[in-house]
Order: structure tokens, then sequence, then C-alpha cells
């Protein structure tokens, strides 16, 4: 466990790239050919196999790269101390042709560092009610060890959806550290972040967490299989390295609130990313990270990153029992509607495949029958949208109860994303709301042009 270590690392922005230098010549890896196909009774929800030509970028359709260091309005250094300024550079992040994502940290002339970061689009990964999630990736941290590694720091994690739009609720919102390494050490890190820091029944800002060596060849030297899975059903999570599982962490250890807190909101984004320096490398060796005697150029490597589910349908023990119109916390898919007016259903592009509602323009909307909040009150609405409005086309996504005549109880504003196929998960704060109702989608703009296609939403605690 690390003895130091600041508030998380945060949220995204888009920006230029900054100067690197030429990367060290690679050596040899071994990557497979693709995703390995689901053990007996799990279903993949996702996955990136990072296929491509040597030197592209990763696909703007699952990622989304992190620019600077921080997240606009955020903590500083990402939260952590962390120096290195994160670019989409291909030299910093790109496909190498033989099936492995590169995350490159480089150091130029003048002494500065830079790196990578990407998260998922999706914002949603969580178990099926009373089912499971694993979140799994084969990865070779970066070979480097000894005083050549100080500094380094690859991590392969998930953070709460809550984050995004509002920077400063961690730890409440829950983190999942799936693989973290630091200073070269032959050793991965599973930690969970929770509740309240300083202190609260995560320990932070250490975490619960625990570490091992990885098994046979080291963690540098070789490709692992890093996994992490939530169990609705059990209240647990678990920690993997290569099918061997080293750390787990109950409700009981952090109190049901605290759970809750965590685990009742839309879901977690995944993150990919090597820092350089900060509070954890740092608390480790004992000085300030990266020094002088640090090589750059070092990648970690990702054969693949996959998500599956398996079980559910029996009611988790934190979600209510759904109404006859479901569970307001499971994935609503916005063409499920019991009635609407002015939308058009059609085939999407996004992840996953399946349909959306599109040509949403003002004035129109959809109703859900039915919604149960169970008795825990929600406080938040995620929708999943698209735009490729004009200069100027605006709108708001509201959420209304019962009737299209009430008050919203929250809403939030969509403008261009890049395309009526460029999907982002949005949350929006909501007032607290219990029990079953109908919901209201409802479509409001200053201007008569379509703003936006809705493909699925649903609420969070």
């Amino acid at each position: 466990m690390p003895t130091t270590r600041a508030p998380a690392r945060r949220r995204f922005a888009f920006g230029a790239a900054a100067a690197a230098v030429l990367v060290l010549t690679p050596l040899t890896y071994t990557a497979q050919a693709s995703v390995p196909p689901p053990d007996s009774g799990w279903t993949q929800v996702w996955a990136d196999d990072f296929n491509g030509s040597a030197g592209s970028l990763p696909s703007s359709a699952n990622w989304i790269f992190d620019i600077g260091h921080g997240y606009p309005g955020g903590p500083a250094n990402w939260g952590t101390g962390e120096i290195a300024y994160h670019t989409n550079n291909p030299a910093n992040v790109s496909l190498d042709g033989g099936g492995n994502l590169r995350i490159t940290p480089l150091r130029d002339s003048a002494g500065n560092w830079t790196s990578a970061r990407i998260e998922t689009h999706r914002g949603d990964f969580r178990p099926p009610s009373g089912g499971t999630l694993r979140i799994e990736g084969r990865i070779q941290m970066p070979n480097v060890t000894g005083s050549s590694a100080l500094g380094y720091w690859p991590a392969f994690w998930a953070l709460g959806s809550p984050y995004r739009g509002n920077y400063w609720n961690w730890p409440g919102i829950g983190e999942y550290d799936i693989m973290e390494n630091v200073n070269g050490i032959n050793s991965v890190w599973g930690v969970l972040h929770c509740g309240v820091a300083p202190g609260g029944p995560c320990n932070e800002n250490n975490g619960i967490g625990a570490s091992r060596a990885c098994p046979g060849s080291s963690c540098q030297s070789a490709f692992h299989t890093y996994r992490f899975e939530w169990d609705d059903a059990a209240d647990q999570l678990r920690w993997y390295v290569d099918g061997q599982q080293y750390h787990s962490v109950s409700q009981s250890q952090v109190g049901a609130d605290t759970w809750n807190q965590m685990t009742t909101h839309a879901g977690y984004f995944i993150i990919l990313n090597v820092a350089m320096g900060g509070a954890f490398p740092d608390g480790v060796a004992g000085h300030v990270t990266p020094t002088a005697a640090t090589v750059p150029g070092r990648p970690m490597l990702v054969d693949y990153v996959a998500v599956w589910s398996r079980g559910g349908g029996g009611g988790g023990p934190t979600d209510p029992p759904p109404g006859d119109g479901g569970s307001a916390y499971d994935r609503i898919e916005a063409e499920s509607f019991n009635g609407q007016s002015g939308l058009t259903v059609e085939g999407t592009a996004d992840a996953g495949g399946g349909s959306h509602v599109g040509y949403v323009g003002n004035g129109d909307w959809a109703r859900y029958d039915d919604i149960d909040f169970g008795s825990t009150a929600a406080t938040q609405f995620v929708a999943r949208v698209a735009s490729g409005a004009g200069g100027g086309v605006s709108g708001l996504i509201e959420v209304r109860l019962d009737s299209r005549s009430n008050a919203p109880i929250g809403s939030f504003a969509v403008g261009n994303t890049g395309g009526w196929n460029s999907w982002r998960t949005i949350p929006a704060n909501i007032s607290r709301v219990t029990g079953v109702h109908d919901v209201f989608l409802t479509f409001t703009s200053g201007q008569p042009a379509d703003f936006v296609n809705v493909n699925w939403f649903n609420f969070g605690r």
C-alpha cells in the first residue's frame, strides 16, 4: 500500500498535444489477436482490442483523450501531484500495429515530461441487478526497473461517473484501481477509494488496497491479465491477476451508506494512463520522483480492455425491486417509450448497437411508464446523447414526473457533440425522487432545428 496519496486523478478536456522527443527503440512484444471469448456464463458488454495501423490513435468512438495537467475546474496535476502533461500526440499514445496500445512517457531537452491518459466515453459500467460486472485488461507494465523507473506510475482503473462535471466529489463516488504500479516494482496494487477524505471508511487518501508480485514473469517483462469483479448479489468487490484473486472488499467493511453512495449511481468509466511522479511513487520511494536517473520512453502496452457481465435479473440488494416499467437505476432504452411526440427511432452507431431516438427538437417528448425509484432517493439523471446540430443550435433535455405540465426535476443543455453519432454520456443533478412514477423526457430549444439524438438514460443516487 502507498503510505501517501493525494485525491484521485481526474477529468477530461481536449486540446493541442505537447511536443515530444524521440522514443527509445522499442522492444518486441507479443499481443493476442483479439479479445478472448467470454467464459461460460459471461456476456461481453464492451471491448477494445487495439487493432489498427502503427502510429494511429486509439478509437475516438471508444476513448476520450485527457489533455493537460488536470480537468478544467478540477484539482491541479489531476489531484495526485503527477507532473507529466498529457497529450494526444501519437508519440505518447498510439497503436503499435501489432494489436497493442502504447502509452509512452517522454522527457524533452528541458526536462519536461509528457505522457497520456484516455478514458472511455461510456460511463455506465455497472453490474446487472443481482449480477456481476467484470472489467479486464491484458497489460504489460513499462519495462523499466530500479533507479531508471523512479516516478513511473502506470494504471488501469475505473471512476464513478458522477465525477464528470463535478470534480470535487471524490472519493464518495468511488474509484476502483484495477492495476496500479510505481517505480518499476514487480507488484500489482488493487485499491478501493470511497467515502470521505481524509480518513473515512476507506482510510483515505490511501484507500483499501492489497498488492502482490505478478505470477511467473515479472509485471514489467511480460503481459499479465488484470481483472476486477463487482458482485452485486454478494455486495463484494474482487481483484485478480492472471485469474488469481488477491484482494476483496465487502459492504460490511465500509458500511451500507458508503457502499450505496458508490454503487447506486449510473456506473463507472474506465481509464488507462501512465503518470510520472506524484504522491504514490514519491511515497514509496521516500523522495520526489522522477529523478535525473529516470529513463523516458518505456511504454505501458495494453493488448485489450473488455467488460463482461453475468447473472442478474433477480433484484440485487442495492437496487429496489422494479415496478411494471422497471428500475430507474437500470438502463432505459430511449426507444422503449410508452408514448411520444416528434421522435423517430433509427439504428445507432453507438457502442453496443441497437437503436436510438432521433430528429429531436423543441416541443418533442417521450413518456416511460411506472419507473421505480425505490425508497432511497435518486439524485442524478444520466443520458447518452449525440448532436450534429449547426452552430448556435442547442437545447435542454428535461426530466418531468407524472405529467408533461409538471415542473422539471432536472435538466441539462446539449449542443453539437461532433456529429449525430458522436455519443457522449452526460450527467445532471435532479431533485430527490422516490417511489414509482411515469417519467417524461421533454425537449426545449430556442431554435426550430433538431438538436439531439438520445440512445438511453438512467438515474443514480
